[in-house]
């Protein structure tokens, strides 16, 4: 904690919220902006669907298997430290991926740009918790949370704009400004914090088996479509497995494991992470999906299709407050429930968007639909995840459903495609890629049905629990989440 805590009203406050608020807002609006420019992506590295798959995919490869160690990494060596290292990383790693000649450099850079987000998410509000007078933080987040919104919003326009203007490798390049302010302002007007009763070995092992694991199971999935069932499938596919297991046993011997065995002898939470599981699965293949076929099928601008989405992500600024609100009243059982459902119904009405498709007639119904469902669960499924667990494990506890809703999102842009049938030209191909995405968009409904059919089971209907203002967990390596009731998945990591 900082010595002396910083009152929002000051000067000092208000540098301390810009910085996190510039940090976590360079993440949102890459995470945004990637997925409306990646038609043409592939168009200009002449690039097959798998390239535009790993695009995605190697970002958040490294950022799910690094990012509990991140927040570790804050605790121990100064959070202003490392958030500042991220930010000049992932600035760094964006400008690679402007430049970027080909697909391999570009995929290699993704990658480094998922580690610097690794370091720079869990800093930018392990800054405010640690800075910040305890009467304050709940204002803080409220504000770096509406503003960080107000970037998950605008980077779906922002994206289709540079797109069709000066072109896609704007959508990356537009990082750098952004850090090159965030950068000194965090250097001049941000205390250093660490935990001084941060201790132990980091679990670099683990964090290495986990996303060697993940990127083993990734790379077959993506290459099934195109090679079928060769060793170059097989093989990766069987290694992912037992790197898997051999994660599992690790965590399970270590002193200090960063995804501790034990925490999953509670019912409650090993079924809201289930549940998580299949609903970001769902929405990480609609966003991928639905923003190509907007443009290949239906023929609109990279801008009118980034555009088109912003319905839910506005939905979800407005009323997820209120359905927070109401979930603790009403327990969290029926809105993790519905709320799925209602989300399966927008991805089936969006099977009626194909050539000639009007706005208002055919995709705006659909994602409001879709928005609707997304507000009633988001917010009563992180404060399930927060009421499963004892309080001093709810940072913990938070940080894995964090890294399960990426982990979910990674596999399903990666296996969606396969089991919809897509070869690797068919986004070339407006006919063969409408019929796919109809059959993507049954899959994410059946994935959702499936995420409410386990709430309804599963998820006791009581009335969610609030923690007092100021208790935090005490866990070293996932203290950046202590006292937040936020979503799993910042707004820009699902559109």
């Amino acid at each position: 904690m900082s010595d002396t805590p910083v009152r929002l009203g000051t000067p000092a406050g208000r540098w301390v919220l810009l910085t996190a608020v510039l940090g976590s807002g360079l993440a949102m609006l890459d995470s945004t902006v990637v997925n409306v420019a990646l038609p043409h992506i592939g168009r200009d590295l002449d690039a097959d669907l798998a390239v535009l798959q790993w695009t995605v995919n190697a970002y958040m490869l490294t950022l799910a298997g690094l990012i509990l160690l991140g927040g570790a990494l804050g605790d121990r060596f100064g959070r202003r430290r490392v958030f500042v290292i991220g930010t000049v990383w992932f600035a760094t790693a964006s400008l690679l991926c402007g430049l970027a000649p080909d697909a391999t450099v570009l995929i290699a850079a993704r990658a480094l740009q998922g580690v610097g987000g690794a370091l720079l998410t869990p800093g930018s509000l392990a800054l405010i918790q640690a800075i910040f007078h305890p009467d304050d933080r709940a204002g803080a987040v409220g504000a770096w949370s509406g503003l960080g919104g107000v970037a998950s919003a605008v980077g779906p326009f922002v994206g289709g704009w540079l797109v069709d203007g000066p072109g896609w490798r704007w959508v990356f390049l537009i990082n750098l400004p952004l850090a090159a302010i965030c950068v000194p302002v965090a250097l001049r007007h941000v205390p250093e914090t660490r935990d001084p009763g941060a201790h132990g070995r980091f679990d670099v092992l683990g964090a290495t088996l986990g996303a060697l694991s993940l990127g083993a199971v990734t790379y077959a999935l993506i290459a099934a479509p195109d090679q079928g069932a060769s060793p170059w499938v097989i093989g990766p596919a069987v290694a992912g497995v037992l790197l898997g297991v051999a994660f599992v046993r690790l965590e399970k011997r270590r002193t200090d494991p960063m995804l501790p065995p034990e925490i999953f002898s509670s019912r409650m939470f090993t079924a809201v992470n289930g549940v998580t599981l299949f609903i970001y699965a769902a929405f990480s293949g609609f966003f991928f999906l639905s923003v190509i076929q907007l443009q290949v099928v239906v023929g609109w601008s990279a801008l009118a299709a980034g555009t088109a989405l912003l319905p839910t992500t506005v939905l979800m600024l407005l009323l997820s407050a209120r359905s927070g609100r109401l979930a603790q009243r009403i327990g969290p059982r029926i809105p993790l429930t519905v709320g799925p459902l209602l989300c399966a119904a927008g991805m089936l009405l969006m099977t009626r968007v194909g050539p000639g498709a009007v706005y208002w007639r055919d995709v705006l119904p659909a994602l409001t639909v879709l928005g609707l469902g997304m507000t009633a669960l988001v917010a009563p499924l992180t404060a399930t995840v927060l009421a499963s667990v004892d309080v001093a494990r709810a940072g913990l506890a938070s940080g894995i459903n964090n890294a399960a809703a990426r982990a979910a999102g990674l596999i399903a842009v990666a296996a969606l495609p396969l089991l919809a049938g897509m070869g690797p030209d068919v986004y070339r191909d407006p006919t063969g890629f409408e019929d796919t995405f109809r059959r993507a968009m049954l899959w994410c409904a059946g994935s959702l049905a499936l995420g409410g059919i386990l709430a309804w089971l599963s998820v006791r209907p009581t009335t969610l629990k609030t923690r007092p203002t100021g208790e935090q967990p005490c866990h070293p390596e996932c203290k950046y989440h202590c006292g937040v009731s936020s979503p799993p998945l910042d707004l820009g990591d699902v559109a």
